[in-house]
C-alpha cells in the first residue's frame, strides 16, 4: 500500500510540475506542425506572425475539402493589405497521414484543430512520439476519451512535453475583469455558494451554425453535425464555461477531480437544421448518409447540440448551459452571458439586444450605499493600475465597467494571444502548476456531465 501511494504523489508531482524545465532548447525556434484540420480553429493559430516560429509550417491531412478550405485561410492571411503573414504551408495529404507525421518528425509542436473522434488518439500518440501539443477544445469528448486524455497528460509529465488547449474565453476583456473584480473582497465579498436552483455562478453561450470568420461566411465540414465526430454542446464548446469558472472563481487553485467536484444533474437536448441551412453551410446537395439516422421528414436534421450541467466546485453551486442555433439575430454573433454571486455584489456579463450584442461587464452590489461608492472607487485605481482607462458608469443597479477600445480585440485575434502564451510556457517553462490538473478536471466535468445527461452514469 506505501509503494502505491508513493506513486500516485510521485506521479501528482509529475504532472503539476510538467513545466518545470523549458521545452525547448537555447535558441531553438518553434517548428509547427497542423495535424488533420477539419476546423476554422488551425488556421486562426496563424491569423498573425508570431515570434520565434519557423515560417513553414508542416501539415499533415487526408485529402478532401476540409485541408483544401485550411490552406485557402491561410492563403487569405499571407495576400491580405493589411499586415500580411508570410507562412510557407508544405502539405502531405494521404490516407496515412498520421503515420507520415510520425515518421518524419518535422516540427515540436503539433496543432490540432479538427475533427473531435480522432483527436485524443492523435494527442496521445504524438505525445508517445515527442511531441508538444497545442490542441483546440474539445480535447476529449466522452469518458473513455477523458481516461486516454488523462494518460496523455501522465505521459507528456513523464517526456517533460507541454500540452495544452486553447481556452481563447481567458482573453475577452469583460472576462478578465470580471476574475479581477471577483478577486477584490471589499468589491465582490465572498462567492456564495447557493443552491441548485439558484446557483453561485452561472454561465450561458449560444453560438451559431451560420457565421462570419475572418470576413467570409463560414463553410463547416458534414461531419461538424456529428456528435459523434463533433462532440455535443456542453462538451464541445461548454468546455470554455467550465474553464472560465475554474479560472475565474477559483484562481491559481489546484482542483482534484475526484474529491472537489459533485454533480446536481445535467440535460441535453437538440437543435433541428433543415435540409436547405445545411446546404447553406456545408455547400453540400443533401445530408450523408452517416447522419441517416437524425434525419426527420427527409428534410430536417436533429442536432444534439445544446447541453447543461449543474455542479458543485469546492461546496459552490454552478450551473453551464451551451446552446446553438442556426444564426444569429441581427447578424450578430456567438453570445455569452454569467452572473458571478458574491456577499457584496453580483459581477454580470450580459450580451443581449440591450449591449448591442457586445459583451458589457456590470458590477451591481447586494446593497448599494456611499460607502460602498466610495471602496469601490478607491479599488477601481488598483484595477487601472494594470489596465489603464477602465472606468465605471452609473447604470440602473450599479455601475458599468466602462472598457477603452484598446483592449477589444476581438475572438480571432485571442487564438494568437493562447499561442503566444504556449510559447512562453515552452520558452521558459514556467507553466503553473494548476493549469495541468485543472485541464483533467475540466475534461472531467464535461465528458461526465455527457454521461450524466444520457443516464449512463449514477454520478
Amino acid at each position: 500500500m506505501k509503494n502505491v501511494i508513493g506513486k500516485c504523489v510521485l506521479l501528482g508531482a509529475m504532472l503539476i510540475n510538467v513545466a518545470a524545465n523549458a521545452q525547448l532548447k537555447e535558441n531553438e525556434k518553434v517548428k509547427l506542425i497542423t495535424l488533420d484540420p477539419g476546423h476554422f480553429h488551425a488556421a486562426l493559430v496563424q491569423k498573425f506572425t508570431l515570434p520565434d516560429i519557423e515560417p513553414d509550417v508542416y501539415v499533415y491531412a487526408p485529402k478532401g475539402p476540409d485541408v483544401k478550405m485550411h490552406l485557402e485561410k491561410i492563403d487569405a492571411y499571407n495576400f491580405r493589405k493589411d499586415k500580411p503573414t508570410h507562412w510557407s504551408e508544405i502539405v502531405y495529404t494521404g490516407p496515412d497521414f498520421f503515420e507520415k507525421m510520425i515518421a518524419e518528425k518535422k516540427g515540436n509542436v503539433v496543432v490540432m484543430a479538427g475533427n473531435n473522434r480522432k483527436k485524443t488518439e492523435y494527442i496521445k500518440k504524438s505525445i508517445d512520439a515527442g511531441f508538444n501539443v497545442l490542441g483546440d477544445k474539445p480535447m476529449a469528448i466522452d469518458n473513455e476519451h477523458f481516461e486516454m486524455l488523462k494518460s496523455a497528460f501522465t505521459d507528456a509529465a513523464k517526456k517533460n512535453l507541454i500540452l495544452y488547449d486553447i481556452m481563447t474565453e481567458r482573453y475577452e476583456i469583460t472576462n478578465t475583469l470580471q476574475r479581477e473584480f471577483a478577486m477584490i473582497p471589499d468589491v465582490f465579498g465572498e462567492l456564495k455558494k447557493g443552491t441548485p436552483k439558484e446557483p453561485g455562478v452561472e454561465m450561458t453561450s449560444v453560438h451559431y451554425f451560420y457565421k462570419f470568420v475572418s470576413g467570409s461566411v463560414l463553410s463547416r465540414p458534414d461531419w461538424f453535425f456529428d456528435v459523434k465526430q463533433q462532440g455535443e454542446g456542453l462538451q464541445d464548446v461548454g468546455v470554455h464555461l467550465v474553464d472560465l469558472t475554474q479560472w475565474e472563481c477559483f484562481p491559481d487553485k489546484i482542483i482534484d477531480y475526484k474529491k472537489d467536484i459533485q454533480f446536481n444533474n445535467a440535460r441535453r437536448w437538440p437543435s433541428y437544421i433543415t435540409l436547405s441551412q445545411f446546404k447553406a453551410i456545408t455547400k453540400l446537395d443533401g445530408f450523408p448518409a452517416f447522419l441517416k439516422d437524425n434525419v426527420v421528414k427527409d428534410t430536417i436534421l436533429k442536432v444534439y447540440a445544446n447541453g447543461s450541467v449543474n455542479y458543485k466546485l469546492f461546496g459552490v453551486n454552478v450551473k453551464l448551459t451551451a446552446k446553438w442555433a442556426y444564426a444569429a439575430p441581427d447578424n450578430s454573433g456567438d453570445s455569452q452571458n454569467s452572473v458571478l454571486h458574491g456577499t457584496k455584489a453580483d459581477l454580470y456579463v450580459r450580451q443581449t439586444a440591450a449591449e448591442k450584442y457586445t459583451p458589457v461587464l456590470y458590477i451591481e452590489p447586494t446593497n448599494p450605499s456611499a460607502d460602498y461608492e466610495q471602496v469601490l472607487m478607491a479599488r477601481l485605481k488598483d484595477v487601472q493600475k494594470k489596465y489603464p482607462g477602465v472606468d465605471l458608469k452609473k447604470s440602473a443597479n450599479g455601475w458599468e465597467v466602462v472598457i477603452p477600445e484598446k483592449y477589444k480585440d476581438g475572438h480571432e485575434a485571442h487564438f494568437g494571444r493562447v499561442t503566444e502564451k504556449y510559447l512562453g510556457y515552452l520558452r521558459d517553462g514556467d507553466m503553473p502548476a494548476w493549469e495541468v490538473p485543472n485541464m483533467i478536471a475540466k475534461y472531467f466535468t464535461t465528458t461526465r456531465a455527457l454521461a450524466l445527461s444520457k443516464g449512463t452514469s449514477k454520478n
